[in-house]
């Protein structure tokens, strides 16, 4: 399966996933949708199955589920709970709500913010959590998700400040220095070599998969969505920074006195935390002591000065984690949620914890991983194996037991009360007086001497694996585990000068201020001994396993092929190895000796009571046992159930998903019974409502229509003896039902009235009325001199006014033309400028008939130059001032390019008559003309494309055209 690239393996609610080493093409959009909606077993094995079922039950039954993700470090368990986020997001909130669809994007984008910051690459993992990590989230009645909550466990600061060969820092660290800019690394005083910093240095230079440069961006991008404000993530950046500076600051000892060598650091590192220079120093170098009613600064030592240096770094980073964390929190929280107006509100939880591990030297915090480790392996014996064959035996279900080992006896090991290791740990914090490392280690060796899975040295002295007053072993299920006791104290202690909270607490800076809350106690304030670290992590994790046992569990269980990350090896030993200690093959005797599905009869028969006429609506038989047993028998899976005293259990999936499918099909039918009665109740209602509106309606009708005719026949009346013919006369409002018959009377009697009007104009007026409306049509709005007010003449060089000393030359040629071409009106005539191709510009005069165009000299006693026939014009261009610029275009594309001007009066303006003319004449043939309004002009000359633009100039006398780059510019007078 695993060099076919199927990567996952279901036993029962469990999927087995094996980390590919390697991007499959397995969880895209297409994918998605294979598994939305299925049942368990319809598709192959998959995460998007399991997701699917846990969101299922909790949406079916309103059950809270979780999903647990367990496995070795860089067994895959994060990118799991990716893939299991990210099909959560897809499937639901199919009504693009966008409270819903925020929720998602934090609840997707936290997971970028939250690995930067507390991911790190380790010798097995390159992107490994250094933090445990259970998301809740929140759906409401309808299945989308509404809000979340983010719980964070032991982050292994220590990381911070040290690492071991081949491992690097957080994430954090190595991103600012490569992905930040140059102005704010410079406002941070950084510079991007790694190096350069004591804390990351041992990390610079080994090789990780993770681009740092490319994920600084986009956590940066995350930030924004989550929420944080600029100033908040420059004073996440401030703080990275501080912790690299404070990894640098180097101390020496002056006699007795202890002083800081780069001086300089003090002040960056003041900056960077908005305080004073002296305050740090103070802090970094001296104790403030409380003794009775005085206070004194007791000097460090340099050794005790490098320690309270490298706790405050590690401080100031968890608090930054855990800042973030609550930030988001408070981001994803439900909000106004009310359970009788919203209905229940339903969680799965997505528990993505940090994998068994086994370092070279492995100290507190691989002895807390391993522990947490242990109870959620526990978890899963008590819910998979032990509860499962004890419930059987209990229900009286035939049953042979199947072996397993139980970690409770190493859990208890680690957290019995006054007698586990946690506890001994707490006791020697607690003694008064010097305690070591070694005399934690000889508490254990006396107290756990005789545990089968304790050992040390002194208890095994021919162990040489094991080093005298440092090494004890414990037999976790996972292996044998060596831990070194050194630092074991210190870092349960988690001690922090209280000097360090007041600095942070008395910050300019409000951010820090906030994660600082307890700087604010006095010095002589007597505070309660706080929990060690070890207890604060066991009661965090029993809370957890509490937790995840109050709701329906499915797991998800990674394995790794190889630890040498490699897609093609797969290391047979290594994965039997993981198989057994994971109790998978139990878990499969287990599946394959016992049931799927248990439910008690009550709630079994509430579920499937419809899908069989004895039990529905309610049966009459002695119990509710006998009514599971006869339904069940009436559709024939008989064969594969068992009957315990309470309950009812199914073997098989296939059964269950059957019953789901008769459930389904008949809850349709049940909705659909009902709503017919309802609907027919109802319809019936409407009727009679209706029935009754509709006769007082009818006669209303009859009234208000009666009403409105009187009305306009009284308004009306004697309207042909009117002046303006009722023009004045104000319509009365009409009923809603008569708006279209007011609309047609209205168009009734605009026509007749424009009949009579029409009637009382002369016959010989009336084409000069045709031509200013066909003008109007065309031209209002686009050009505002029309010459509608004036008498439109349309032959003017016939006129003598116009042309007194050709008019004699010019009427002859017209007659000879008319015998000629047999034209029956003349529509335009008009002296014009025009321009032509080879730019040269000439006094001409057009000549319009109803059959031709034409263009004359009057120089030459108004001798034809070019006739253009009316049905090869397609098409006039005007512009939009009071210039007379006209385009005539012509289907050979020979437009002709003119200003008309008027010799008596010089300033009239003769465009709109030309063009209503012409607009008229073409109407009346139905023909189209095309009538274009622009500035400047489009025209073609013998094929080639060019613009006519117009310019008003101030010493210009008459209108002219002159040339240009893109065709011509017609100027025209100013005045």
């Amino acid at each position: 399966r695993f060099e076919k690239g199927r990567i996952y393996t279901f036993i029962g609610e469990v999927v087995v996933s094996m980390n590919p080493y390697k991007n499959l093409n397995i969880y895209g959009r297409d994918m998605i949708e294979q598994y939305k909606g299925r049942e368990l077993y319809e598709r192959p094995p998959h995460l998007f199955a399991i997701a699917d079922a846990a969101y299922k039950a909790m949406k079916r039954r309103s059950k809270d589920t979780c999903i647990v993700i367990s496995g070795e470090s860089g067994a895959g368990k994060t990118e799991a709970s990716k893939y299991i986020m990210q099909y959560i997001a897809a499937i639901t909130n199919p009504g693009q709500r966008a409270e819903v669809e925020r929720v998602k994007n934090i609840l997707l984008k936290s997971n970028c913010v939250l690995e930067a910051f507390g991911n790190a690459k380790t010798n097995r993992n390159d992107n490994s959590s250094r933090f445990g990590k259970y998301m809740d989230i929140n759906f409401d009645f309808k299945g989308d998700p509404i809000g979340g909550h983010i719980n964070n466990y032991l982050l292994e600061k220590s990381r911070v400040i040290v690492q071991q060969p081949g491992e690097r820092s957080f994430h954090s660290f190595y991103q600012l220095l490569q992905g930040g800019s140059d102005q704010m690394l410079r406002s941070l005083h950084l510079q991007k070599d790694a190096s350069a910093y004591s804390y990351i240095c041992p990390g610079a230079q080994i090789k990780c998969s993770i681009n740092d440069g490319a994920e600084f961006k986009a956590v940066a991008d995350a930030m924004k969505v989550i929420g944080f404000k600029q100033e908040e993530i420059q004073t996440v950046y401030k703080i990275v920074a501080t912790i690299l500076h404070l990894g640098n600051l180097k101390f020496s000892v002056d006699g007795d006195t202890p002083v800081i060598e780069n001086g300089k650091v003090v002040s960056i590192i003041a900056d960077l935390l908005s305080t004073k220079s002296d305050m740090v120093e103070k802090a970094l170098l001296f104790r403030t002591v409380a003794t009775g009613r005085d206070v004194i600064d007791k000097q460090h030592t340099e050794q005790e000065a490098t320690y309270g240096r490298d706790a405050f770094a590690k401080a100031i980073y968890e608090r930054l984690f855990c800042w973030i964390v609550t930030h988001i929190n408070d981001v994803i929280e439900v909000k106004n949620y009310d359970t009788t107006i919203h209905g229940k509100n339903t969680v799965i939880g997505v528990l993505d914890i940090y994998g068994f591990e086994i370092f070279d030297n492995n100290s507190f915090e691989q002895f807390c991983i391993n522990y947490c480790n242990e109870k959620l392996q526990q978890l899963f014996i008590q819910l998979v194996l032990k509860q499962e064959q004890e419930e059987y035996q209990r229900e009286g279900i035939p049953w042979k037991h199947i072996d397993y080992f139980n970690n409770q006896v190493i859990v208890d090991l680690v957290e019995q009360q006054h007698k586990g290791i946690i506890a001994i740990l707490d006791d020697a914090c607690m003694n008064v007086g010097k305690v070591t490392d070694e005399m934690f280690l000889e508490a254990l060796n006396n107290k756990l001497g005789k545990h089968a899975h304790f050992s040390s040295r002194k208890l095994c002295a021919t162990d040489k694996t094991l080093e005298f007053d440092r090494d004890f072993r414990i037999k976790h299920y996972a292996g044998d585990v060596i831990y070194s006791v050194t630092g074991f104290i210190d870092k349960n202690k988690d001690t922090l000068f209280q000097d360090f909270k007041r600095l942070m607490y008395n910050s300019s800076n409000p951010v820090l201020k906030m994660m600082w809350p307890e700087g604010k106690l006095s010095i002589t304030e007597v505070t309660k001994r706080p929990l060690t670290a070890a207890t604060l992590f066991k009661n965090s994790m029993i809370a957890l396993v509490d937790n995840l046992a109050s709701k329906e569990p499915y797991y998800v269980r990674c394995i790794k092929p190889n630890d040498k990350k490699s897609p093609q090896l797969f290391d047979e030993e290594r994965c039997r190895h993981q198989v057994e200690y994971l109790g998978l093959l139990e878990n499969v005797r287990v599946r394959r000796a016992g049931f799927a599905y248990r439910q008690t009869y009550e709630k079994f028969l509430h579920r499937y009571k419809m899908i069989s006429e004895f039990t529905w609506p309610n049966h009459d038989l002695p119990s509710d046992k006998d009514a599971v047993k006869k339904l069940i028998e009436c559709h024939g899976f008989q064969h594969d159930v068992a009957y315990g005293k309470t309950k009812i259990f199914i073997r098989t999936p296939r059964t269950l998903f059957t019953l789901e499918e008769l459930h389904a099909k008949m809850l349709v039918r049940i909705v659909l019974f009902l709503q017919k009665v309802w609907r027919g109740t109802l319809a019936r209602l409407r009727y009679k409502r209706t029935k009754a509106a509709l006769t007082i309606l009818k006669y209303y009708r009859r009234y208000k229509v009666k009403a409105y005719i009187h009305e306009v026949a009284r308004r009306f009346h004697n309207v042909r003896l009117m002046k303006d013919y009722g023009k004045h006369v104000q319509w009365p409002t009409p009923p809603k039902v008569l708006r279209r018959f007011e609309e047609a009377l209205q168009t009734i009697y605009h026509r007749w009235r424009a009949g009579e009007l029409i009637r009382s104009v002369p016959p010989e007026v009336l084409p000069q009325l045709r031509a200013k409306v066909a003008a109007m049509e065309v031209l209002k709005g686009h050009r505002a001199d029309i010459g509608l007010q004036r008498v439109w003449e349309g032959n003017y060089i016939a006129l003598k006014p116009d042309n007194p000393q050709t008019t004699g030359s010019f009427i002859p040629v017209a007659n000879e033309l008319k015998r000629k071409d047999k034209y029956m009106n003349v529509l335009f005539s008009c002296h014009v400028r025009k321009v032509n191709r080879f730019n040269r510009v000439e006094d001409r005069a057009i000549f319009i008939t109803d059959r031709h165009l034409y263009k004359m000299d009057p120089m030459k006693q108004y001798k034809v130059m070019r006739t253009i026939p009316l049905y090869n014009l397609i098409g006039l261009s005007v512009s939009n001032g009071k210039d007379q610029l006209v385009v005539f275009h012509t289907k050979d594309s020979k437009d002709l390019i003119v200003c008309l001007f008027s010799k008596e009066p010089s300033n009239d303006s003769r465009i709109g008559e030309l063009v209503g003319v012409l607009a008229s004449h073409f109407k009346r043939s139905k023909r189209a003309l095309q009538v274009s309004v622009t500035n400047p002009v489009q025209c073609s000359l013998h094929g080639r494309k060019c613009t006519v633009s117009v310019e008003t100039k101030i010493n210009q006398s008459q209108p002219d055209f002159t040339k240009h780059r893109s065709g011509f510019i017609l100027c025209v007078p100013g005045n």
